[in-house]
C-alpha cells in the first residue's frame, strides 16, 4: 500500500495521536509542568505520550505503524506550532515560539517526525514478535 493511501485511511487515528501529544504543551501553559519540574515533567510526559502511542498502534494492529506515527509526530508539530501562534499573543502580548523563526519551524517538524519514526520502529518490532 502506498504511503498516501495509508495516511488517508488512517487520518483520524493520526490526528488523534497528534492531539494526544498536546497534553505536554497544555501542561506547560497551565503551569502543571512547573509543579513537577520542567525537565522531569517534560521527559515524563514524552515517555507517557510515547507509551500511549505505542499501545494504541499495537492494540489497533495497524499495518504501517512507522508511517502512522511519523504522521502523528508531524501532526503534533503542526498543532503545537498553531497553539503557540494563537496563545502566545494572548498570554504574553506578543508572538513567540516557532512562528517567529522559520528554522525553528523546520526543527519542530523534523524532531517530531523522528520521534514518530522511533516509536513506530519500536511498534513494528513488537508487532512482529506477537
Amino acid at each position: 500500500m502506498r504511503t498516501k493511501d495509508i495516511l488517508r485511511e488512517n487520518l483520524l487515528l493520526i490526528l488523534g495521536l497528534g492531539a494526544i501529544a498536546l497534553i505536554r504543551p497544555i501542561m506547560k501553559i497551565t503551569g502543571v509542568m512547573d509543579l513537577i519540574g520542567q525537565s522531569f515533567g517534560s521527559i515524563l510526559m514524552t515517555l507517557f505520550i510515547s507509551l500511549t502511542w505505542l499501545i494504541i498502534v499495537l492494540i489497533r494492529k495497524v499495518s504501517a505503524p512507522v508511517t502512522i506515527l511519523i504522521g502523528a509526530g508531524v501532526c503534533y508539530a503542526f498543532f503545537a506550532i498553531l497553539l503557540s501562534g494563537i496563545l502566545s499573543p494572548v498570554l504574553d502580548g506578543k508572538l513567540q515560539g516557532p512562528l517567529t523563526n522559520p528554522l525553528t519551524i523546520a526543527s519542530v517538524f523534523a524532531t517530531n517526525a523522528i520521534w514518530g519514526f522511533i516509536i513506530g520502529g519500536i511498534a513494528k518490532t513488537l508487532s512482529r514478535k506477537s
